[in-house]
């Protein structure tokens, strides 16, 4: 679905790339992870991908097309969903998404049961500029499967949503993988990608430094512990202990035989952790482009 090779691209003016040689795919009904802090070049990745940038290096195909030879007609194809909405404050909800629909050339889905999915169908027809940060971000998210499209790009689909409506929109992500949607996700939400992704692409300083699944990135980078703690002479006491060969750890076994436990879990990498330890950087180090 998408094919990206070699890819390079600099800003006007700019005296280094901000994308360096860039390579990845993404199968049909699969979700890829593009991860890195602001200024890593997510967003510059998906402006090139959905023709809002052009003048880069390297070769890329969306739908086993060259991008050059997409015109207009990409857009009944794909949709967006950016990180900072964009709507018309001064319509309703419902009001936006019927406007938004006269700009494909294919059906559409009905908007009043989009903002349903979403959460929004009781405020379907109150004024946008009322909404919260929030609202708005859900109704970006809803704007971007009017077309009902194969391809999806996300730009930080939970970013400003409580707890609750994330859920919302996570369940929905993992819903249209269910149906064959493939979907290409930039965020610096490590948790989110963990759940989300097929597969990850850590990105740092333009360059991909690693892409696989969450899984196999743990598994390989990261060394999973348990950590358990214990009361002595009335004293808090705790200590952590390689998972591997831990039916044979000697120590490990004495304490649970011989002390009273107040608690025992496992400590897994983290992709953050792992991202760390792959790229040298957090994911706030790098500068916001």
């Amino acid at each position: 679905m998408i094919e990206v090779a070699n890819v390079s691209f600099a800003y006007p003016g700019s005296h280094s790339s901000m994308l360096d040689n860039i390579s990845f795919t993404i199968e049909r009904g699969k979700i890829l992870g593009f991860l890195g802090p602001s200024g890593s070049g997510k967003s510059t990745t998906q402006k090139l991908l959905i023709k809002l940038l052009s003048g880069y290096k390297g070769s890329i195909e969306l739908l086993n097309k060259p991008l050059g030879k997409w015109g207009n007609d990409l857009y009944n194809n794909i949709g967006v969903c950016f990180e900072l909405p964009n709507h018309y404050s001064k319509l309703t909800a419902l009001e936006n998404l019927r406007f938004f629909t006269t700009f494909f050339s294919v059906p559409t889905m009905n908007p009043l049961k989009l903002l349903e999915m979403v959460g929004l169908k009781d405020d379907a027809n109150k004024r946008v500029g009322s909404f919260s940060k929030g609202m708005k971000n859900r109704l970006n998210f809803a704007r971007a499967l009017l077309n009902d499209p194969p391809l999806l790009f996300l730009d930080e689909p939970t970013s400003g949503l409580d707890p609750i409506n994330a859920r919302k929109v996570k369940d929905i992500i993992n819903n249209l993988r269910e149906n064959g949607k493939t979907i290409f996700i930039t965020t610096h939400n490590m948790a989110d990608a963990d759940e989300l992704c097929d597969h990850v692409a850590f990105l740092s300083g333009g360059k991909i430094a690693v892409c696989d699944s969450p899984k196999a990135l743990k598994s390989r980078y990261g060394k999973s512990t348990v950590e358990v703690e214990w009361r002595e002479n009335g004293l808090s006491q705790k200590d952590s202990y390689a998972m591997e060969g831990l039916a044979e750890n000697n120590k490990f076994l004495e304490v649970l035989k011989t002390r009273e436990l107040c608690s025992i879990h496992s400590d897994e990498a983290t992709l953050e952790s792992v991202f760390i330890k792959v790229t040298g950087k957090a994911l706030c180090d790098e500068k916001s482009f």
